[in-house]
């Protein structure tokens, strides 16, 4: 039977036998946008993807990296059918009490090389494993420095999450004033050169050319603040940087897509009009949302069983939301951050997984439903990979100087999110939707 993708790949095989160019869509090794789609090559580009935030971290060949398990965990992920990963490529030097340590850089483009070969290693293994990489750029949230940080570097001052003092929301309000403050916005834009504008010392590509990356994204989660009311006024500085900062990435890299790193809605002081603005730019290539249950106090730790159908209930709408806000800005989407307690709301290992299977099962039905209809949603990543790693203190606390590294970042409990690799049913769900939407994404390529 002749199909669109059996004339593509003759017509290519074609032109390279009588040398001829190749169509660019088909010989491009990069990931793209189409409309509502990924794409890579003739073929809709579908991936099941994982959250590994320390992977320069435990790729670097310093003290506090461990190579050796890297490549492990990514042995693991791909034998669990996880194809794309959603990695930290920046931590600011903070005295935020959360702050992972080390640190990328101190402000400005001087970089600690420790972590930035940690980085280069993670690339070239996963380019051995055909994964693709999406690049965070900083951080909304105090775990690895972020945004309170560049301010801390240009006014002196800084604001712990957890402190009492500043009760919600006022960290997240005193975070968003970065927008409107141009020094800490330009220091933030050298970090974004010099990562864009690296070159990868294991494989010698430089990034803009590496197709193992399939997108550079502004930061995590980047809100424009913590309330409505503090949000207005910050709203042009807050699209003026996400503009600024694509455009930026774009004219030091033609090649890689750009997202913004969003939570979606609830990201957006819940309001669709600030979301949609934000992503319905050009520069802007793919929409996000992150969905958590329990951070949302839609679900109860202490009573999952009861709690969990409401829940349910709510991530359907939630998820349903931003397909609608996908298919009238004309954009994909992506489901990059989703993650559910264990039951009991235990953060071992021994603790069982069954709540946590259902909501993965429910994000996956999305996915490859949205697959198989046509719809925006071109993959998700998990929240996150723990692997063998494994919390290094009875308190489950992240303390300075721990090499255990989990999915779970230092501010939060170790074990708490993170799946890992003797979370046999967990896996086998992950393992069971990547080969689920594998097929679908040759049904569509015919």
């Amino acid at each position: 039977m002749v199909t669109r993708r059996s004339l593509i790949g003759g017509s290519a095989a074609l032109a390279a036998t009588l040398g001829l160019p190749v169509p660019a869509a088909a010989a491009s090794p990069f990931v793209r946008r189409e409309g509502t789609r990924l794409m890579l090559g003739d073929r809709a580009y579908r991936f099941a993807g994982a959250n590994l935030w320390y992977g320069a971290w435990l790729g670097s060949s310093a003290a506090f990296g461990d190579r050796a398990r890297l490549v492990r965990e990514l042995d693991a992920l791909a034998a669990t059918g996880v194809t794309n990963l959603r990695i930290l490529a920046s931590a600011e030097e903070s005295p935020l009490r959360n702050s992972v340590k080390p640190a990328f850089h101190a402000g400005g483009d001087a970089a600690n090389p420790a972590l930035l070969d940690g980085l280069d290693f993670c690339l070239a293994e996963m380019a051995k494993r055909n994964m693709k990489a999406v690049l965070y750029l900083t951080n909304f949230w105090e775990w690895s420095g972020g945004m309170m940080t560049y301010l801390y570097y240009v006014t002196g001052k800084y604001m712990d999450a957890s402190d009492p003092a500043h009760p919600w929301p006022e960290f997240p309000n005193a975070t968003a004033q970065f927008y409107a403050n141009p020094e800490a916005v330009a220091l933030n834009h050298d970090w974004v050169r010099a990562m864009v504008g690296r070159t990868n010392r294991v494989t010698g590509i430089a990034y803009r050319n590496d197709p193992t990356i399939m997108a550079w994204q502004l930061a995590n989660e980047p809100r424009p603040a913590g309330d409505l009311a503090t949000a207005t006024p910050l709203l042009p500085a807050y699209n003026a940087w996400i503009q600024g900062s694509a455009r930026l990435i774009k004219s030091i890299d033609r090649n890689h897509l750009v997202s913004t790193g969003s939570e979606g809605l609830m990201g957006s002081v819940q309001t669709a009009d600030i979301y949609r603005k934000a992503h319905d730019i050009p520069e802007i290539d793919y929409l996000t949302a992150h969905i958590w249950p329990l951070n949302w106090s839609w679900v109860d730790a202490k009573d999952i069983p009861g709690t969990h159908a409401g829940a349910t209930a709510k991530v359907a709408e939630y998820l349903a939301q931003h397909q609608a806000l996908a298919k009238e800005i004309g954009k994909p989407l992506v489901i990059e951050e989703f993650g559910y307690p264990r039951d009991g709301g235990g953060y071992d290992p021994e603790a069982s997984t069954r709540f946590k299977d259902l909501y993965y099962k429910q994000i996956y039905d999305a996915v490859l439903s949205s697959a198989r209809t046509g719809g925006p949603i071109a993959g998700s990543n998990f929240w996150a990979w723990n692997g063998a790693g494994r919390a290094a203190h009875g308190d489950h606390r992240f303390k300075p100087g721990d090499t255990a590294w989990l999915g779970d970042p230092p501010h939060e409990p170790q074990g708490w999110y993170g799946v890992f690799d003797s979370d046999a049913s967990t896996r086998g769900v992950i393992k069971a939707h990547a080969e689920a939407l594998a097929t679908v994404g040759e049904a569509i390529a015919g």
